[in-house]
């Protein structure tokens, strides 16, 4: 038998030790203290992360690390989040991601237009530069297994609830279910990582955002059309694919994940993927769809992201880059850099933190790196991806090597990439030309979020 004692409720949770996969959670004492920030003794602090995919992880590893007494709730490790699977280069290096998780190095990309206009979007790319395309559930098991060789304690489990204190110096309540058995766990924080729907953002009130929702194909081709895709990835822009961002074929070990997303009209997202596989029906014939996937996706951050002792990273927290739609590399950076806030606001794990501690070491350390950013793809997304005549010209434009220098080095080194300032004029006039024989400047200019444009201007 194993019991979690809480000395605070004068309670002890009796439950059947979990099955032999399990590591048993041991004795776990958390004593009351009756201010903010002070020391804890007898223990380190304890946090529960709830979500084992890239930000789950990669916060677990960074609090163990650190010294912090961690557990990692997942609750279907063998799952897979439907996804392009697409992380940049400076991803591989930053997290340590060993090269032979990589399925393919993209090093030649399309964009086709509403019209069929094809560009080959890679020319700028140098030897040394790819796009590394994975799987999901590869590479979440690689960061779950590192986090648990760091010493977290990985809890195969589905997390129902989590009890917020009425008081600040009480622990949270994590309730989840193994085996059919209700069991418990009170830790002094949480890390909410548990994607778009995330129970730990409704437990705290953080409020609701948009959702896109996106549906994917994995098709097995036959080795000649897989010869095709071997180092190439396609993205279709189109009414007929998405009505507002964008489909995708990215190639895998054996097959291509096939794609599309959309947040103004979900109810049609079937439509739309039929949409992409009839514009790309020629290059998969033949093929054999092996798993079919959907998954909401975030739009834009929550209105709260930190209350209390919790923290919201990953989906849970809405970093989904608008336009792009890359969100793999922000919930690993996301992860990181929360757990790395919590160690050092809690002088790895000997105080206890509080809700200030988390604003000023984490959110605001994300929001100097990233807002800007988020923002900007906000705004392009609204410009060209509205309707097909933009996304001509967003194609049009997708053809100059200026252009395509300056996207591949922001993607793939996640920093701003130092251009020339006659060719930064060129591009902004060949922009606006593209948009004006679209006629879509007019339009598209009084939807502009000057805010944002100020910024970014």
């Amino acid at each position: 038998m194993a019991a979690i004692t809480h000395p605070l409720h004068s309670l002890t949770l009796t439950f059947k030790t979990p099955n032999p996969r399990f590591t048993p959670l041991p004795k776990l004492t958390i004593s009351a203290t009756s201010t903010s920030n002070t020391h804890i003794s007898g223990r380190k602090l304890t946090a529960a992360v709830i979500g084992g995919g890239p930000a789950g992880s990669s916060a677990a590893e960074a609090l163990a690390s650190g010294g912090i007494e961690t557990y990692l709730f997942e609750r279907t490790p063998s799952g897979a989040k439907p996804c392009g699977g697409a992380i940049p280069l400076c991803m591989l290096e930053e997290f340590s991601i060993p090269h032979d998780l990589i399925d393919r190095k993209v090093t030649h990309m399309k964009i086709i237009s509403p019209s069929n206009l094809t560009v080959d979007f890679g020319k700028t790319l140098k030897p040394n530069e790819y796009i590394s395309m994975l799987r999901r559930e590869v590479l979440d098991s690689y960061l779950r297994s590192r986090a648990e060789s760091k010493g977290v304690t990985l809890v195969k489990a589905l997390v129902t609830n989590l009890d917020v204190p009425l008081q600040p110096n009480q622990p949270y309540i994590v309730n989840y279910t193994v085996n059919n058995t209700m069991k418990c766990l009170p830790v002094d924080v949480v890390v909410g990582a548990d994607g778009a729907n995330s129970r730990v953002a409704k437990a705290i009130g953080a409020g609701d955002y948009a959702c896109a929702i996106a549906f994917q194909e994995r098709i097995k081709l036959p080795n000649d059309k897989m010869e095709y895709y071997e180092n190439l990835a396609e993205m279709y822009v189109g009414n007929d694919v998405s009505p507002d961002f964008y489909a995708w074929v990215f190639p895998k070990c054996d097959h291509v994940a096939v794609g599309t997303w959309t947040v103004c009209s979900k109810k049609y997202i079937k439509q739309y993927q039929q949409g992409v596989r009839s514009r790309v029906h020629p290059k998969i014939a033949g093929g054999k769809v092996i798993k079919v996937e959907a998954h909401p996706i975030p739009e834009h951050p929550r209105p709260v992201r930190v209350r209390g002792r919790v923290a919201l990273v990953g989906d849970a927290a809405g970093y989904v880059a608008k336009c792009t739609g890359e969100g793999i590399y922000f919930a690993a950076k996301s992860g990181r850099m929360c757990g790395e806030a919590i160690v050092k606001a809690s002088e790895e794990g000997h105080r206890m933190i509080d809700e200030s501690d988390l604003k000023r070491e984490y959110l605001k350390q994300w929001d100097s790196q990233y807002k800007t950013t988020f923002r900007f793809l906000d705004l392009l997304q609204h410009v060209f991806f509205g309707s097909n005549a933009a996304r001509e010209a967003l194609v049009e434009l997708c053809g100059d090597e200026y252009v395509q220098r300056m996207t591949f080095e922001s993607y793939l080194y996640k920093k701003l990439a130092k251009g020339n300032s006659w060719e930064d004029f060129k591009m902004v006039s060949n922009t606006i030309g593209s948009l004006i024989r679209c006629k879509l400047l007019g339009k598209q200019m009084e939807a502009f979020d000057q805010d944002v444009l100020a910024k970014v201007v």
